[in-house]
């Protein structure tokens, strides 16, 4: 399918459009969360206004990518937008944090179909040489989300209210929905429209059951349910591969795994789901305690991280597109991902600020050099008829990975440093102004109690990077083709305009 420039370009900045704001929607509410708490009077339920969101963006990607090659990924996204604005609407008019939750679920799920389809819509208007660099426009929404979101959500709800936060998604939504009505082309779907229900349920179950598992184990008043959901994890996880293996059209179709790009490229992004997504959000916490600064300057090392990652995507997918080649980039990004975290695991605590903030920058760098270009070239190994499926199967990994890789570093911290601190301390009540206001002494002990606990955390992700090595290296050598793929819907329409 081709387009003309000036179509390609409205595409592009409606596609642009929506990303940011389903990426923005993951980073604006933190800051806006404990006013938004307070106001509805429900503080120790807060925590489900992210993890309704994230279980509801998760657990759809399969569902909405086998959506999208049944019926067309123009319908997906379309119905996807309608449903963000509503629920966005809805966010802000909740009256408590039931209505509230609810509607940020609804949100979460939306949000996935969004995504996923821009990067499946991409994959049908241009040709695998075209596509590193569209993908990597797109991809920029994520990173720029993270440096902007925290700021701006801070700003709306000290000067407008925290419902703004919701409903600023409205205006630029409806520009966006206007321009995707023009722009986007009508791709048909697969002529059998048969869907994997039992799939898409079994994972479901399993998915929530793990992330449940995961986030309770390390809490001795639920230990026995984290047992049990872990048990509901396993059994209905081996449900869901069985049922994958003899289902006709499958939501995760593992004999694509057969196929050596394709799962060098999944893993690849599984990678970058464990091995740097995991961590990001406890980086403030650790150089507030082992570094003593403000939170204003703890956040100078996640932003140094989210700014090397917006870098390399932006020149890798310009890089690849203008030359073809691509295996390059995931091998030279995971060495150096590798590299910048094994030196955070033996960096002393004592250094200077701006060291760790370099370091992660390399990180970030290795990073964004493969995070949406593993996209295109997976789009490129699958056939054309599952583009949607082999897209959300690449994406479900990185967010699956992400989520439990969370969890587990979390846990790792709290119990790690629950267990080294002095009798004189509660765990429970340790914050960073208590440290701060603490002796020279104490800061120091506290300091080398989260030191000893990274070390480790960082140990394990860049072992997780030196594992994406191996899959980057076993991606087979190749050159990204110029031309369209043959059309396999003989009812599509002309895509020239």
């Amino acid at each position: 399918m081709s387009l003309s420039p000036l179509r390609l370009r409205l595409l592009v900045a409606s596609l642009l459009t929506v990303s940011f704001l389903g990426a923005l929607d993951h980073t604006v509410v933190s800051t806006s969360l404990a006013t938004v708490a307070g106001e509805l009077g429900a503080l120790e339920h807060m925590s489900w206004v992210v993890v309704g969101y994230t279980l509801a963006s998760t657990v759809l990607l399969p569902v909405l990518g086998k959506l999208g090659d049944v019926v067309g990924p123009r319908l997906v996204f379309l119905t996807s937008l309608v449903v963000f604005l509503a629920a966005s609407a809805a966010c802000g008019f909740a009256q408590d944090m039931t209505q509230l939750v609810i509607a940020r679920v609804a949100q979460g799920m939306s949000s996935a179909g969004l995504q996923l389809m821009s990067q499946t819509i991409v994959a049908h208007v241009t040709t695998p040489r075209q596509r590193p660099r569209y993908l990597s426009i797109i991809g920029a929404a994520f990173p720029i989300a993270i440096l902007v979101g925290p700021v701006l959500g801070g700003l709306i709800t000290d000067y407008w209210g925290w419902p703004w936060v919701f409903w600023i998604n409205l205006p630029l939504g409806l520009a966006a929905f206007a321009l995707a009505v023009f722009a986007i082309p009508h791709v048909e779907g697969a002529t059998r429209r048969r869907f994997d229900v039992a799939g898409s349920i079994s994972f479901t179950i399993a998915f929530v059951a793990l992330v449940l598992a995961v986030t309770w184990i390390g809490d001795p008043a639920v230990r026995l349910q984290a047992v049990v959901a872990f048990t509901i994890a396993a059994l209905t996880f081996a449900a869901f591969f069985l049922i994958e293996l003899r289902a006709a059209e499958p939501i995760v179709p593992l004999r694509l795994f057969a196929d050596r790009t394709i799962a060098a490229g999944i893993a690849l992004s599984a990678i970058i789901g464990i091995g740097l997504f995991s961590v990001t959000a406890y980086l403030p916490t650790y150089f507030q305690m082992a570094y003593r600064t403000s939170a204003t300057v703890s956040g100078l090392v996640p932003i140094a991280t989210v700014f090397g990652m917006l870098v390399s995507n932006l020149l890798t997918g310009w890089l690849a597109s203008r030359t073809g080649h691509y295996r390059v980039f995931p091998i030279v990004g995971t060495v150096l991902g590798a590299t910048g975290l094994f030196v955070m695991a033996l960096l002393p605590i004592a250094s200077p600020l701006w060291v760790p903030m370099a370091v992660m920058f390399v990180v970030g760098l290795g990073t964004g050099s493969f995070m949406s270009l593993v996209i295109a070239v997976v789009q490129d190994a699958a056939p054309r008829t599952e583009t949607g499926t082999v897209t959300a199967t690449t994406n479900l990994v990185r967010q699956m990975g992400s989520t439990v890789a969370t969890a587990i570093v979390g846990g790792v911290i709290g119990v790690g440093v629950a267990a080294r601190l002095p009798s004189t301390f509660d765990a429970s009540a340790l914050t960073p102004q208590l440290v701060h206001g603490s002796s020279a002494a104490v800061q120091a002990e506290i300091a080398q109690i989260y030191g000893d606990v990274m070390a480790p955390v960082f140990f394990a992700l860049a072992v997780t990077y030196a594992i994406g090595i191996i899959a980057a290296v076993a991606l087979p050598p190749g050159r990204l083709s110029d031309e369209h793929e043959p059309s396999t819907d003989a009812a599509s329409e002309p895509l020239t305009a």
